[in-house]
């Protein structure tokens, strides 16, 4: 009789690679820092890490976080062709895409025979119809692919599946889920369906970030082009490195840091980031037409009851108040039990959606 087979889950930033191993449930996690460039000795001893954990069994698959998929709807086996064709996606999510395919690159050089599977944070917004993915520009450059996408899939994938166990009566209605992190960004669902969402072609559009804008004028790029003399490369790291909360603040990207700290500055990024999160909250109530409920997930939606608090209290118009002891227990459902819109803290596990989603080509 062959032995149960199990998955590796691997999801490689900048400078961190968080791992986790799953049979029919997560086994064991963890998570390295200083990845650097070079993912071969980290990974190396995340197999060693993998080999004591097995238990007897096999390690049957790797799945990876693959943030930007481009049309690619469905996970896929990532092979020499796929790789290709995600490396010319990676100028559309610098931060990102390129560490996630150096990870793939490396194990297959330690793990040759092992089957790797890509999934995507773009998938989930697959089901967003023609008019919510376009965006005003001539139609051939749509048709060379220049549109809405949306990210943070995993995270909403995940999201949808608890909601209909914690909250089923409401979970098919007109959600909100707010994924607020170091990256940040809205979706709105109907019948656990991505309608709409505030990142779009790359991660930098939409909410104030932990170093990212947001949602910008394009004519301020025209601008510092133009009348400041900045190239592609420094508006890169403009945008995604040196903006945000950041930027904003002068002082820390880091949403802890900022809630502790007593300068003013501080206080006005806090601010920025919760007037826009509101802001846009209330477009996406306009797409869903209306709003049944909201999610907080993400470090900072998970885990910070005074930005919860915030945004909440900019929620009142569409019908949202907070039970303030539930939000400051770090309770599940947090909304007040008479409040016609309803709220939940429910932390993401975007891991548990890669093996899912890799046990079903390499499982």
């Amino acid at each position: 009789m062959s032995r149960p087979g199990l998955v590796l889950t691997l999801n490689a930033g900048s400078s961190s690679l968080k791992y986790a191993l799953f049979g029919d449930k997560r086994i064991a996690q963890g998570k390295s820092e200083g990845v650097s460039a070079n993912y071969d000795a980290m990974l190396d001893d995340v197999l060693k890490w993998t080999e004591e954990h097995l238990g007897g069994n096999i390690l049957t698959g790797a799945g990876h976080r693959i943030v930007h998929g481009g049309e690619l709807a469905d996970p896929i086996l990532l092979d020499d062709a796929a790789l290709t064709r995600l490396d010319a996606l990676a100028p559309l999510a610098p931060l990102h895409q390129p560490h996630n395919l150096a990870a793939v690159r490396a194990l297959a050089e330690l793990r040759p025979g092992l089957p790797q599977v890509g999934c995507f944070d773009t998938a989930f917004h697959r089901t967003m119809d023609a008019t919510a993915r376009r965006f005003g520009l001539p139609r051939a450059l749509e048709d060379s692919g220049i549109r809405r996408y949306g990210f943070h899939g995993l995270s909403y994938e995940y999201i949808s599946g608890r909601l209909r166990e914690v909250a089923p009566a409401q979970a098919g209605g007109r959600i909100i889920i707010a994924h607020l992190g170091s990256g940040a960004s809205l979706c709105a669902l109907r019948d656990g369906r991505s309608i709409d969402t505030t990142m779009s072609f790359t991660p930098l559009d939409g909410l104030v970030m932990g170093t990212r804008c947001g949602a910008l004028d394009p004519g301020v790029l025209l601008y510092l082009m133009q009348a400041r003399g900045m190239d592609a490369v420094g508006l890169q790291d403009l945008l995604y490195d040196k903006s945000g909360l950041l930027g904003v603040s002068d002082i820390s990207g880091d949403m802890r840091l900022l809630l502790a700290s007593g300068d003013a500055r501080a206080r006005e990024a806090i601010e920025l980031f919760v007037y826009r999160a509101a802001r846009e909250i209330g477009a996406l109530g306009a797409s869903l037409g209306g709003l049944d409920g909201i999610v907080f997930t993400g470090g900072i939606g998970e885990n910070s009851a005074v930005i919860r608090a915030a945004i909440a209290a900019r929620m009142g118009w569409l019908g949202l108040t907070l039970d303030a002891a539930a939000n400051g227990a770090g309770a599940i459902r947090i909304s007040a039990a008479d409040s016609p819109v309803w709220a939940w803290a429910i932390p993401t596990d975007e891991e548990a959606v890669i093996a899912r989603q890799t046990r079903t080509l390499a499982g």
